[in-house]
């Protein structure tokens, strides 16, 4: 614990140098944020994506104490409905009315904040809304394929909301993308709003330092995917690839990539067992496993295992299969999914041995739906 302790603190104390609370009037591109804030603000935001109302508890917690106001912590929490939906967004707002509740009966200190200011009579949700989501696109943006939806964009979520002044722009911007890395298959949301961070007034240090705060609370998968969408926004990657869920990606499987159709990875664990991830298409060829018995896990995905001469079994969270010693077989992901097992071999004999045969054919994985 006091490694960990350690860790947040030396993310604050870097992060202090990034943004500096200010009590004049605020600057929509500037982090209204100190930089323990601004870390806190980052978990607070990827716990309400997850869902994790513990978590989320222990961040709000964190975060007051850290001097973020009920306010701000209550306006990026109605802000991420328009990113994770009303049902995340209500719970944390939720969990945060029982943080405050327990804090008041505790005694502990509690900086209620400023309230938004009220919208003047003449004011145009779509005209402010449009010129805000052209500084954060960078150019104007117009989604003509869903004309509601971009109607909702521009006077709802960058008019209505983002033109309420208790935090500023760039301080959404810092919630949405710590928001977004906690959610899974939404990397090109997450790419536009890291470049939409920036164009905003997060600086890159103040960018850099999100993933530094959600790895430094446990959130390893989390802060992967951000580094994954900043290396890609940011550095010019032109591809980062990283786990598809909580489970890790390891490395490329390039020791048996001669076995496989596509491209696995490998993660070693502890006791023995593995984590291999397969990109969607990606399958092992048949094979036999002499002198021992292996162990599947499926935790992530879906895909496909199938005995010689049988029919294939579908993998989904939860499936395991105990594959006996001896028997020709192959797994792999679906056409059109990622999939990850954990695997282990238990009852081996001496001499255990791996045979590796043929490819499946395309003509054997094109009937699996």
């Amino acid at each position: 614990m006091r490694g960990i302790a350690m860790s947040i603190i030396a993310v604050g104390l870097m992060l202090a140098s990034c943004g500096t609370k200010t009590e004049t009037k605020m600057d929509k591109n500037v982090l209204s944020f100190d930089g323990r804030q601004a870390s806190s603000m980052s978990v607070i935001a990827c716990q309400e994506a997850r869902g994790d109302q513990s978590s989320l508890t222990l961040a709000i917690d964190e975060g007051l104490d850290a001097g973020l106001t009920v306010s701000q912590i209550k306006e990026a929490l109605s802000q991420l409905y328009a990113y994770t939906g009303f049902p995340r967004s209500l719970n944390a707002l939720g969990t945060l009315q029982k943080v405050v509740e327990q804090r008041k009966a505790m005694g502990k200190a509690i900086e209620e904040g400023k309230n938004a200011t009220p919208m003047a009579a003449n004011y145009n949700a779509l005209k402010q809304g449009t010129e805000v989501q052209t500084q954060l696109s960078g150019q104007p943006f117009n989604y003509s394929f869903c004309p509601a939806e971009d109607y909702y964009l521009k006077a709802h979520l960058f008019g209505d909301i983002f033109a309420r002044d208790n935090i500023s722009h760039a301080d959404r911007e810092l919630i949405t993308v710590s928001a977004l890395s906690g959610l899974e298959g939404v990397m090109p949301q997450l790419q536009a709003h890291v470049r939409g961070a920036m164009n905003m007034g997060v600086t890159e240090a103040q960018l850099r330092s999100i993933p530094l705060s959600l790895r430094a609370h446990g959130l390893e998968a989390e802060a992967l995917r951000c580094e994954a969408a900043i290396a890609m926004a940011v550095d010019g990657k032109s591809e980062a690839v990283v786990s598809p869920s909580a489970w890790p990606l390891g490395d490329s499987n390039t020791a048996y990539a001669q076995y496989f159709t596509g491209q696995s990875y490998l993660a070693q664990m502890d006791g023995g067992m593995a984590n291999v991830s397969f990109e969607p298409g990606c399958r092992n060829n048949w094979h036999i496993h002499h002198g021992a018995v292996q162990v599947l896990v499926c935790v992530s995905g879906r895909g496909w295992y199938q005995e010689w001469g049988k029919d294939a079994v579908e993998l989904k969270p939860g499936v395991v299969i105990a594959i006996p010693e001896g028997v020709k077989h192959w797994h792999g992901a679906a056409a059109d999914s990622w999939m990850q097992h954990l695997t282990y071999h238990t009852d081996m004999r001496q001499g255990a041995s791996n045979e590796w045969l043929e490819p499946v054919t395309d003509e054997v994985y094109g009937k699996l739906k």
